[in-house]
């Protein structure tokens, strides 16, 4: 059996796709396999898997978006470790060599991401925050708190335990877009997670990425958001009532009420922002969104 299966998640990105494959070539770790699946390209991509001998080629008939189809690639996964690989991102060579030691050493991590760096079409590093946020990071250990302000993992950078899907299942197939965010909070519960700094991860910026769907990213945010909102209660039994957990239970409650406001339900939005307050009366930004509540849809939607 391998030590890694690597999913590799491929939809119309003929353009990147060889340069994808060609990372995980190169890896100095070879015992892997990989999983090349396909969720209905119409680019030649299918054509181009198909002849390649070292790819292991799983053809959805039909779309079942991003999250259906990495959860068929986990349902033929062999390996002790996942991880991902979209067909537009490349890895360093030394990537899942410095992950799998990592997981090796302390049972305790369930998952382990990258730093890395945003690229181009053509492959050339892009400074700064090209999709409104620099490359995202995060500190050791039990880190639910950090990542209830914010998904702060790139999907191809991780590698996780297959281990852990009996556990806390598989991805939510319902999601458009954040449903890596869904999947990671939910290790987060019951696993450390890790970082490692080297740049060994790029994630390629271009017109075609899903994350452009902005509509549908907000209901994603939105429906991850209300799920957050009903898990309090165990977090605290779990966790205890810490000034982390506060803080991130406040912005949530904060950032439930404005997609609420978003999505029309003002008597919902401004009960959460209530909400926010009640636990932390100083907190500004509750406040002025409270108040900015009253204002007319098309006003408090362009607010920032």
């Amino acid at each position: 059996m391998p030590k890694v299966s690597i999913l590799l998640t491929c939809y119309n990105h003929f353009q990147f796709l060889p340069q994808a494959v060609e990372s995980i070539r190169s890896q100095t770790f070879k015992d892997y396999e990989i999983l090349a699946l396909d969720d209905g390209s119409a680019d030649g991509s299918r054509e181009w898997i198909a002849n390649q001998p070292d790819l292991v080629p799983v053809f959805q008939e039909t779309n079942l978006g991003t999250y259906g189809n990495l959860n068929a690639g986990l349902d033929l996964a062999q390996g002790d470790y996942i991880a991902e690989l979209n067909d537009d991102d490349y890895w360093d060579a030394s990537k899942l060599e410095k992950q799998v030691a990592t997981l090796e050493q302390d049972p305790r991590i369930g998952l382990v991401h990258t730093s890395g760096a945003f690229v181009d079409p053509d492959g050339a590093q892009v400074e700064g925050a090209p999709l409104g946020y620099e490359f995202p990071t995060s500190s050791d250990g039990q880190i639910l708190h950090e990542l209830v302000f914010k998904n702060r993992i790139i999907a191809s950078s991780v590698m996780f335990r297959r281990s852990l899907v009996a556990e806390v299942g598989q991805f939510d197939p319902h999601f458009w877009g954040c449903g890596d965010w869904h999947m990671w909070l939910r290790i987060a519960e019951v696993a450390h997670i890790t970082r490692l700094p080297d740049e060994l991860t790029f994630y390629r910026v271009h017109p075609g990425m899903a994350s452009h769907e902005v509509g549908k990213m907000s209901a994603d945010s939105h429906r991850i958001r209300e799920w957050l909102s009903k898990k309090w209660p165990e977090y605290e039994e779990r966790f205890g009532r810490t000034s982390q957990l506060r803080a991130a239970q406040t912005h949530n409650l904060a950032c439930l009420g404005t997609e609420r406001m978003w999505a029309g339900d003002l008597k919902g939005g401004r009960q959460a922002y209530w909400e926010s307050l009640r636990l932390n009366p100083l907190r500004l930004k509750s406040a002025l969104r409270l108040a900015a509540s009253w204002l007319p849809q098309n006003v408090f939607r362009n607010l920032r």
